[in-house]
C-alpha cells in the first residue's frame, strides 16, 4: 500500500492562515475566559499550551486559565539572566493557581557554549543573545503543541496595536486572549481576585525580561519601554518571523 503524499508545508500554512482569519472573527469579540475555553476545550483540546514569562501581568492570564484547566501545560524559558524575584514569582503563581505542569525550558548548552561561551554577548548583540537563548528555546518549547496561549496586548507597545486574538505561526496558531484589553481591565482583574503582583512593579519594572537588558520605566512611557532601553530593538524574536524560521529547523 503506497503511503500517502505529504501535503506541501505551504499549503498546511495556507489552511492555517485560513483557519486562524476565521477563527479570529468567531471568537475575537468574546471575553478572555470564553476564548481560553473555547480554544482549550474545543478546538484545541489537547493540543494547547501557555508560554508565560512570570512577568508584570502573567498573573491574569494565568488565573483565567487556572479557571478552565489547572492542567494545562504552561512553558516557561529559563534563559539564565532572568531576575531571582521572576523565578520566585513562577513558583508561587503556580501554587496559587494549582498549576500543575510547569515547563521550563532552557537555552541549548552546547549553543551557549558556541555563541555566548562568557554570557555577555548582549552587550555586543542583544538580537543573537535572544536568539540563542530565548527564539531556539521557544520553538522547542512550543513544537509539540498545535497552539498556544499568549498574554500579549495591543495596548503594550505600537508593534501589537492591530494583534489579532488568533493568529498563524507557520503551521500553528497563537491565541492572545488579553488582546483587547487594556491597563485599567487587568487592574480591576487582578484586585477582583486578589492577585499576586510581581514585586518588581512596584519599582517600576512595567513588561520583565531578563535583568541586564530591563530598566524601570520612566513617566508617561509605554510599558515595554524598559526593555533595550536605548535600542530600537523591541521585541525579542519569539513573537517575530524567527520563531516561525525556528519552528521549521529541520533539527526539531
Amino acid at each position: 500500500m503506497l503511503a500517502k503524499p505529504r501535503q506541501p508545508d505551504a499549503d498546511i500554512e495556507a489552511q492555517v492562515l485560513a483557519e486562524a482569519a476565521s477563527l479570529d472573527a468567531l471568537y475575537g469579540n468574546l471575553s478572555p475566559l470564553e476564548i481560553i475555553e473555547r480554544t482549550a476545550v474545543d478546538r484545541f483540546a489537547g493540543e494547547i499550551a501557555a508560554v508565560s514569562s512570570f512577568g508584570a501581568d502573567s498573573a491574569v492570564l494565568l488565573h483565567l486559565i487556572s479557571e478552565v484547566d489547572r492542567n494545562l501545560p504552561v512553558i516557561f524559558l529559563d534563559t539564565g539572566k532572568h531576575f531571582g524575584e521572576t523565578l520566585d514569582y513562577r513558583d508561587a503563581l503556580a501554587a496559587d493557581f494549582g498549576l500543575t505542569d510547569i515547563r521550563v525550558i532552557t537555552p541549548d548548552e552546547a549553543a551557549l557554549a558556541r555563541i555566548d561561551p562568557t554570557g555577555n554577548l548582549h552587550q555586543t548583540s542583544t538580537d543573537a543573545c535572544c536568539d540563542v537563548r530565548k527564539v531556539e528555546p521557544m520553538a522547542r518549547g512550543v513544537e509539540p503543541f498545535s497552539a498556544w496561549f499568549t498574554g500579549r496586548k495591543r495596548f503594550q507597545a505600537s508593534t501589537r496595536a492591530a494583534l489579532p486574538v488568533i493568529e498563524q505561526i507557520g503551521p500553528r496558531f497563537r491565541i492572545n486572549p488579553l488582546a483587547r484589553w487594556t491597563t485599567s481591565d487587568l487592574a480591576d482583574y487582578m484586585r477582583k481576585h486578589a492577585l499576586r503582583e510581581n514585586p518588581l512593579v512596584a519599582y517600576g519594572y512595567l513588561s520583565i525580561g531578563c535583568f541586564p537588558c530591563t530598566q524601570p520605566v520612566k513617566p508617561g512611557e509605554d510599558a515595554r519601554s524598559g526593555r533595550w532601553a536605548g535600542q530600537g530593538k523591541t521585541e525579542c524574536g519569539i513573537h517575530l518571523s524567527g520563531l516561525e524560521q525556528s519552528l521549521t529547523d529541520a533539527s526539531l
